[in-house]
C-alpha cells in the first residue's frame, strides 16, 4: 500500500505512474502468442480450438464437444438450488428494467416540400459474448452482456467461455445464459475464442461484435480481431476509487476496496481523503479483514502492489484527481454525495453513499457492471443497449430542393477538386 500526501501539491503523474504499470496488454510475448493463435484459428479452425483445449484448459476427454448440449444445460438446472434460479430472474429483472431506459428510437426530419433526413436505428444481428472462467466462474457477466444485446433487438447471441479439466461448463454460469436467453454455448476459452468469433470456423459461426471481459490475452485479441468485427472496450484490470470524509465508516471502506482487490493481483483499490485519521483506520481494517478472507491471496498482492491512499486538502481537491485518475467504479462515501456529483466528470458508475457499495451493482440493482478501465472513462461509457445498435442515416430529397441545394453542393465538390462528385448534380439540373 502506497500513501501519497497531496494536500499541498497539484502533480498527480505517480499516481497515474503507479496505475497504468497493470496494464499488460502491449506486453510484446502477449502480442506475439494471441497474434499465432488467431492465424492458427483462421487456419485450422475446430482442430485449432480442440488443439488450444487440450494445451490451455488441460482436457483430455476423447468425447469432448465444443458445443454446450441441451442436456447438459437441463442437467446444470437439476443441480443448482432454487434460491440461485430465483436469484438470477430477478437481477435479470432489474437489468432489464434498467437497460430499457437506454432504447433509442429513429427519427425523421421532413421539409415542407417533402424531404426527408433522419437516422434509421437497427439492431445488430449476431453477437458474440465471452465469459471468463479463470479464477471463479462469473454468471453475472453473462446478465451484463446477454441483456442489454436482448434489449437491443439482436437476433442471435452465442457464448464462447471456458472448460474446465473434466470438458464441462459451470452450472452457474449455464443457467444464467439460458434464462437470459443465449442462442447457443461454446467450450472454448482465450484469444482462440475470441479468433473463432470474429472469423468464424466449422462450429462457430463468425459475429459481428463481440462483448465481454477476459485476461491480458483475450483482451489483445480482442484489439487485434477489430475491424473484423466491432468489440465493446478493451478492459483492463478491475479498480475502484473511494471519496471519503470523516463521515465515513473505515471498515465499511476497507472492505469495499478487498471487493475489487480480490479479483485479480492487478486489480487497484485507492481511498482519497481528507481525513488523515482515517487513513490509519482503514490500513488497520484492511489488515484485519484479509486475514479474515478464506482466500486472500489475490486480494493481499492487489493491496501491497498497487492500493493506494491519497491524502487531500479537501473533497474538491479530491474530485479533481478522481477526474484525473477516471476510475471504473467511484465510489462517494461522504455526508453529502449529491454535492459533489456536479464535479464529477470521468468515471464509469458513481456509488454514492455508504450503502450503495460497488457489488449492489456488480449484480443486482440493474446498471451494468461492463465499465470502462485504465482511464478509459474519460472517453467511453458503461456497456449498455446503445452498443447493440447501428445508426443508419436516410436522406430522400424532393426535386425541389434538390434544385434548391445542387449550387451549394456543387460549390463544395469543385473547391475539393472532385470533378465528379459535382458533375453527379449537374447532370441532374
Amino acid at each position: 500500500m502506497k500513501i501519497f500526501n497531496l494536500a499541498a501539491e497539484s502533480d498527480y503523474s505517480g499516481i497515474i505512474e503507479r496505475l497504468e504499470s497493470r496494464n499488460n496488454t502491449t506486453n510484446t510475448q502477449i502480442t506475439q502468442t494471441v497474434s499465432e493463435i488467431i492465424d492458427n484459428v483462421i487456419a485450422k479452425g475446430d482442430k485449432a480450438l480442440f488443439e488450444y483445449t487440450r494445451k490451455f484448459d488441460h482436457v483430455e476427454n476423447n468425447r469432448f464437444r465444443l458445443k454446450v448440449s441441451p442436456g447438459e444445460i437441463k442437467d446444470a438446472f437439476s443441480r443448482v438450488s432454487e434460491k440461485y434460479i430465483e436469484t438470477v430472474k430477478a437481477a435479470q429483472a432489474n437489468i432489464k428494467a434498467f437497460h430499457k431506459k437506454e432504447k433509442e428510437r429513429s427519427w425523421y426530419r421532413t421539409t415542407e416540400s417533402g424531404s426527408k433526413f433522419g437516422i434509421r436505428v437497427t439492431p445488430i444481428e449476431r453477437v458474440g459474448v465471452y465469459v471468463p472462467a479463470g479464477r471463479k466462474p462469473l454468471p453475472s457477466s453473462v446478465l451484463m452482456n446477454v441483456i442489454p444485446a436482448k434489449v437491443a433487438g439482436v437476433k442471435e447471441i452465442i457464448m464462447c467461455t471456458p472448460p474446465d479439466r473434466n470438458g464441462k461448463v459451470s452450472d452457474y454460469i449455464l443457467v444464467a445464459a439460458k434464462l437470459a436467453g443465449v442462442s447457443k454455448i461454446y467450450k472454448v476459452g482465450g484469444a482462440q475464442a475470441i479468433a473463432a468469433m470474429a472469423y468464424g470456423t466449422k462450429t462457430i459461426g463468425k459475429v459481428d461484435k463481440i462483448t465481454g471481459p477476459g485476461n491480458a490475452y483475450v483482451a489483445k485479441a480482442k484489439s487485434m480481431v477489430f475491424g473484423k468485427c466491432g468489440i465493446d472496450m478493451i478492459a483492463g484490470p478491475s479498480e475502484i476509487l473511494i471519496i471519503a470524509d470523516s463521515s465515513a465508516d473505515a471498515d465499511f471502506v476497507a472492505a469495499d476496496m478487498l471487493s475489487q482487490a480480490e479479483h485479480d493481483p492487478n486489480a487497484a483499490s485507492v481511498l482519497i481523503t481528507d481525513d488523515v485519521t482515517l487513513v490509519r483506520k482503514v490500513e488497520s481494517s484492511l489488515a484485519r479483514q484479509l486475514d479474515a478472507l478464506r482466500e486472500p491471496d489475490a486480494a493481499r498482492a492487489s493491496i501491497e502492489n498497487n492500493g493506494m491512499m491519497i491524502i487531500t486538502r479537501d473533497l474538491m481537491q479530491a474530485a479533481e484527481i478522481a477526474n484525473f485518475i477516471a476510475p471504473e467504479h467511484l465510489e462517494l462515501s461522504i455526508n453529502d454525495p449529491d454535492s459533489l456529483i456536479p464535479y464529477i466528470k470521468n468515471a464509469g458508475a458513481i456509488f454514492c453513499g455508504k450503502w450503495s457499495p460497488e457489488p449492489m451493482g456488480d449484480y443486482y440493482c440493474g446498471s451494468n457492471h461492463v465499465l470502462p478501465t485504465l482511464s478509459t472513462a474519460r472517453f467511453s461509457s458503461p456497456l449498455g443497449v446503445w452498443d447493440f445498435v447501428k445508426r443508419t442515416s436516410i436522406i430522400s430529397y424532393s426535386k425541389e430542393d434538390f434544385l434548391k441545394d445542387a449550387d451549394a453542393v456543387i460549390e463544395f465538390a469543385s473547391c475539393e477538386g472532385l470533378e465528379a462528385h459535382a458533375k453527379s448534380v449537374e447532370v441532374r439540373l
